[in-house]
């Protein structure tokens, strides 16, 4: 056998060799392998989004909507803004945005029951009543109109049937908002594209 067979041989034998654990390693292996490799490229715990909390006084999260805060329009209800308050925000918050939205109200489009912009970076928190009579809200603080036309806070209101869920959700972001007051969910919510570095919600249910 020439040097030249022998040389081909033996790298050819290198080449099966180098191959065989993937032959032999079977469905299963290569999977947990592709999971490693796909592990790797997930985000560290912790990093952008997911750091944001937010929490009220009046309810926990997966509870029922106090009375106070139901709505006084055809409720019974006091018709008063919960308390809110948040931490974790993200390096580069500029300003904040804080929504309420019932999903399973029969319009189609859910209603929107309290619309909040360009809350300070500074601001921690939104005091009881802060959307609802005089609007005691953080300097530069804007509230757009709820489903109701008004601006400010309405409360929880359902017809009589199953409970509703009632979401409550703080956008960080990083730039304020330039919109009018009284500007409606649906435009507040167009302009949060691109300017969101973290958001976070809690919900609340009631029914009649």
């Amino acid at each position: 056998m020439n040097r030249l067979m022998q040389g081909t041989l033996l790298l050819g034998g290198l080449a099966l060799a180098s191959c065989a654990p993937t032959q032999t390693m079977g469905s299963a292996g290569m999977m947990r392998e592709a999971q490693g490799r796909l592990s790797v490229a997930q985000p560290a715990p912790g990093v952008g989004a997911g750091t944001l909390t937010l929490s009220s006084a009046q309810f926990r999260d997966g509870g029922t909507v106090p009375m106070e805060q139901v709505g006084s329009g055809g409720c019974t209800g006091m018709n008063i803004s919960p308390a809110l308050s948040w931490s974790g925000a993200p390096a580069g918050t500029l300003s904040y945005v804080l929504t309420t939205y019932d999903p399973d109200a029969p319009t189609g489009s859910g209603f929107w029951h309290w619309v909040v912009y360009n809350i300070p970076a500074s601001a921690t928190s939104l005091d009881k009543g802060a959307g609802s009579g005089t609007f005691n809200l953080p300097a530069g603080t804007m509230q757009g109109n709820n489903d109701g036309g008004t601006p400010g806070y309405t409360g929880p209101c359902p017809p009589a049937g199953p409970p509703h869920h009632y979401i409550f959700t703080l956008y960080a972001l990083n730039k304020t908002l330039d919109l009018p007051a009284g500007a409606s969910a649906a435009y507040v919510g167009f302009n949060l594209n691109g300017a969101t570095l973290a958001k976070t919600s809690i919900s609340a249910t009631y029914g009649r």
